[in-house]
Formats: C-alpha cells, structure tokens, sequence
C-alpha cells in the first residue's frame, strides 16, 4: 500500500508522536528517516536527538539519518516497511545553511514520494503561524518552509494537523466550501 501523509503542527504540538503512531500501524516496524544535524556542539539539540531516539524502541524501529540526501534515503529504503521522515524543516534549514538549492532539492523529493512503493510519513513545522520574523534570514526561511510545506502536502494523500496533541485531518477534506 503506497500513501504519503504529511503531519504538521507548530512547534510541542504532537507532530512527532502522531507521525510515529500513523508509521508503526501497518506492521509494526518503520524507519525513521532523521534530517536532524547537530551545529558547533550544539548540547541541547544534541539531548533532543538522544530523546527522540529513547522513545523508540530498537525492535520497531531502524534509524537512519539523512540531514540533506532525502530523496536518496527514500530510494535507498523503499520496500516492504513505512517510512517517517523527521522532519522537513530541518531538512531545509540544512539546505539553507549549505547554501543548497532548496527548490530543486524540493522537486526531488516530490518525484521521489510519486516513485515510492511502501508508505512515507513526512513531519514538518508549520511556522506561519507567528509574528514576520525581525531579520532578512528569519523570513527567508519562513517563506521557504511555507513553500516547501505547500509542495508535499500537494503531493500527499492526506495531510495532518497537530494542534495541542489532538490530530486534525486537512486533506482529504469531504467538506464542500
């Protein structure tokens, strides 16, 4: 069964845990595809990771990290098992920071997603929902997360909204305008 399901959610909301219920319901077992990049021994984001990584058990889960080649960790992992990408937005922090080019990387992976055979949960922050940020930088990547959202929750079969631990499904929406 092929479906991509994109979650989102600002920032605590549940996304993760929701993500990982949503992977582990056809077998079992996933992978845990991690975008997550320590900076200049960055210790608090490191313990993040070090957490992250304690709530999932070993027998359920295979880890593999992928801070900027998603779309070759999606190739490289595709077959019987779902797979969870967390998450989008620190994939493209990545990007950004490398100075990558974050679209092209972005119309990748939405040509990987369509390629793919097993299930891909993708978790992404959505960050529009606060103040224009003060600098140049902020809102570039504001905007770009925005964008970046946009293109895989048009790619995905059904996209999720985490508001305070409680899921809310955005598409499909039955409801008529």
């Amino acid at each position: 069964m092929k479906k991509s399901i994109l979650i989102t959610g600002g920032a605590r909301s549940g996304k993760s845990t929701l993500a990982e219920r949503k992977a582990l319901q056809p077998c079992g077992r996933a992978i845990y595809i991690a975008t997550a990049r320590v900076y200049h021994g960055d210790s608090e984001m490191a313990e993040r990771i070090a957490d992250h990584k304690a709530r999932r058990p070993p027998e359920a889960w295979t880890n593999l990290e992928a801070p900027i080649d998603l779309a070759e960790a999606l190739h490289a992992t595709d077959g019987d098992v779902p797979r969870l990408v967390d998450c989008l937005t620190l994939w493209l922090t990545n990007l950004m920071l490398d100075e990558a080019d974050w679209r092209a990387e972005t119309d990748t992976l939405i040509k990987t997603l369509a390629e793919q055979s097993a299930p891909v949960v993708l978790v992404s922050n959505e960050v529009g929902f606060g103040i224009v940020p003060e600098n140049k930088l902020a809102r570039a990547f504001r905007d770009a997360a925005g964008q970046v959202n946009q293109a895989v929750a048009a790619a995905c079969e059904e996209v999720w909204l985490a508001v305070a631990g409680h899921p809310v499904k955005v598409k499909p929406n039955d409801t008529p305008f």
